[in-house]
């Protein structure tokens, strides 16, 4: 019996399924002729041909130029529509939000930061959101509307069960347990929320160090120490969605902390986190340890202890490597990843002396041996996850025909 329309096998199926593989090969090729989309899809050129017109009439292609320098007929060339859909994303500090719109690309297109000093704001959280976001789409000449989805990214994570923000005590203003239908109403689009670290790890998946790998963990140090948890192609949260809270972590080298959830930070934290390096540092007899915030003290020490060959300094980066190897030992028993990915400013910044010393530390404090990396995405990585994951829900939404 005759499939009815939208059943697998169908021709309005199989149609999709062309257009979805098509639009794809234009966003990793760039323009492509008819033929060239007919031979990267196996498709017979009349079938390329009523491809493109449908993709054209729905407004998912372009025509852009025609292809010069070969030999016979210039050929027109194809691109996806940027303005078919666009996404945005935010990334939330206790400091300040950070938004960017992309479009359906991927190419940023507008971006906008609202300072938020912390407990002396004012403003609600929920103004805060929109405040960012509409000055994101203000500045990619768009209308709230415009915008298909919505990613937000924050430290900590909100508990799929009570709806509250957990693991973020130093985020102020968010963790009233109506804070998610208060943004569902204020917001004219669909939204999802992400640990901040995640979404790094999602950036790198499909943007840099991490491409092609499913089992990998990312180990995050800045503001914070963290880690997130790709298993299988995927992101493993956990139950509460505290995976990878590795902060937390009792670890050999500092008193066990207790009671961390008021004490927002733990053993691994007070071991190894940003905030430990000024003080090693100090310990070690450096007398010109930067002033400012930990994070940005630590990427300063951190890279000059990579460059300098001072006995000191050479020190410091030794311990610290050493350090970062304790924890890591403890996820690399549990998980046996792949790959590990090292992130955030004050890893970084310490780039192939630091990854090297972590490596052998690390080859002698764990059995199984995972290759380490730098982590490839540098501008806003948070930002950048929570766009790529905004996109990609906007396109199978947008590059949807066979509705």
């Amino acid at each position: 019996m005759a499939g009815t329309a939208g059943t697998p096998g169908t021709p309005r199926v199989l149609r999709a399924m062309n257009d979805r593989a098509a639009l794809d090969l234009l966003l990793e090729h760039g323009p492509l002729s008819r033929t060239r989309i007919g031979k990267l899809t196996g498709l017979s050129k009349p079938t390329a041909s009523q491809l493109l017109a449908r993709l054209e009439a729905a407004g998912l292609v372009l025509a852009t130029g025609t292809t010069e320098g070969r030999p016979g007929p210039s050929a027109q060339l194809y691109e996806v529509n940027p303005g078919a859909g666009h996404a945005a994303g935010l990334d939330v500090t206790p400091q300040r939000i950070l938004a960017a719109v992309a479009d359906i690309t991927g190419r940023t297109v507008g971006r906008h930061e609202l300072p938020t000093p912390g407990r002396r704001t004012g403003t609600p959280v929920v103004q805060q959101v929109t405040d960012a976001l509409d000055g994101a789409v203000k500045a990619a000449g768009l209308a709230r509307d415009d915008i298909h989805r919505l990613v937000i990214g924050t430290p900590g994570a909100f508990d799929p069960t009570t709806g509250r923000l957990r693991y973020a005590s130093h985020l102020p203003g968010w963790h009233s347990p109506t804070l998610l239908d208060e943004l569902a109403a204020a917001l004219p689009m669909p939204f999802e929320y992400e640990n901040d670290v995640n979404l790094v790890a999602l950036a790198e998946q499909r943007l840099g160090a991490a491409r092609g790998h499913a089992d990998f963990v990312l180990l995050w140090n800045q503001e914070g120490l963290g880690a997130a948890l790709v298993l299988g192609g995927r992101l493993h949260r956990g139950w509460t969605g505290g995976a990878g809270e590795v902060g937390f972590l009792p670890v050999p080298g500092t008193p066990l902390v207790r009671q961390v959830t008021k004490a927002n930070s733990g053993g691994y934290q007070e071991l190894a986190g940003s905030q430990a390096v000024p003080r090693l540092a100090r310990e070690l007899g450096i007398e010109d340890v930067p002033p400012g915030p930990y994070a940005e003290s630590a990427a300063q020490l951190v890279a000059r202890a990579a460059e300098a060959g001072d006995r000191a300094h050479g020190e410091l980066l030794r311990t610290y490597a050493t350090r970062l190897a304790t924890g890591l030992a403890s996820l690399v028993s549990v998980l046996d990843p792949e790959l590990v990915v090292l992130s955030g400013t004050a890893l970084t910044s310490g780039g192939e002396s630091l990854r090297a010393l972590v490596q052998a530390e690390l080859e002698e404090l764990a059995a199984s041996r995972p290759r380490l990396v730098m982590g490839d995405v540098r501008e806003h990585p948070v930002l950048r996850g929570a766009l790529e994951s905004a996109i990609a829900t906007t396109r199978d939404e947008v590059f949807d025909t066979s509705r």
